[in-house]
């Protein structure tokens, strides 16, 4: 059989492991799923994936993609492969795309969620972030706005991973809310490392109603500074990754 360009979707639970990347010394997502690839073809694969989740972060929709030449239909690659795969990642379809294809470089967008609780939870710790002071919801809409179209999100990025260019354009950047559960929707081009964590820390911290719980002391003024004027600025604090989600991916 010629070479295949098999793509995956894959759901996973990021709470124990260290993130998708491969590393030398650490149990990653991408680690198991290669694995589960040789145990099913024998075969060690180049795996791409389109988004390199942190520690912790969740997804819903990655997406990834490997060449191989054998014989395994692309549509049983799913079940085959979750045979071998723990119960906290799982292939949800498998199938045949051209050569050409890229998860990574071709993605046109990229969706996250992040979770946010007002209530502690014994079940749910380790997917949504318990934040315990009151905040204005409707600041957190307003900051929200501000996120939309073309900007640097330099300040809200981990600065050993800024690059020359690091303008954003954000399709989507909305707060919903269900009783004691906010939820946080972006869509974007492109992210930065540790973007959308950073803007969910210093929204929830604006908007915090107390301002002696508002360790960053910011408001809607100073955040608005940040998003035109972001040169020489960095906020301190990001919101844990257990509540971050990639949601989808799009082509």
């Amino acid at each position: 059989m010629p070479d295949c360009n098999v793509k995956l979707l894959i759901q996973y639970e990021g709470t124990r492991y260290s993130g998708w990347q491969m590393q030398t010394n650490g149990n990653t997502i991408q680690g198991q799923l290669i694995e589960a690839i040789r145990r099913v073809t024998g075969s060690e694969v180049n795996l791409i994936g389109a988004g390199r989740t942190d520690a912790g972060v969740h997804a819903l929709g990655q997406v990834a993609n490997f060449i191989i030449d054998h014989p395994l239909e692309p549509e049983r690659y799913a079940s085959a492969l979750n045979y071998y795969l723990p119960e906290d990642i799982r292939v949800l379809e498998s199938n045949s795309v051209h050569l050409q294809f890229h998860a990574r470089f071709d993605a046109r967008a990229r969706q996250y969620r992040y979770l946010v609780s007002e209530q502690l939870s014994a079940v749910y710790r380790n997917h949504r972030y318990h934040f315990q002071p009151e905040v204005d919801f409707e600041s957190m809409q307003q900051a929200a706005l501000m996120i939309l179209g073309d900007h640097d999100f330099s300040p809200f990025c981990v600065v050993s991973s800024r690059k020359e260019d690091n303008v954003c354009r954000v399709q989507l950047s909305r707060w919903y809310r269900f009783g004691p559960l906010l939820s946080y929707e972006i869509r974007a081009d492109r992210f930065l490392h540790g973007m959308v964590r950073s803007l969910v820390g210093a929204m929830l911290n604006l908007a915090t109603v107390n301002p002696d719980q508002n360790a960053l002391n910011l408001t809607l003024d100073s955040f608005s500074d940040m998003m035109i004027n972001p040169a020489g600025k960095r906020v301190p604090f990001t919101a844990p990754a257990r509540g971050l989600y990639l949601v989808r991916v799009t082509y």
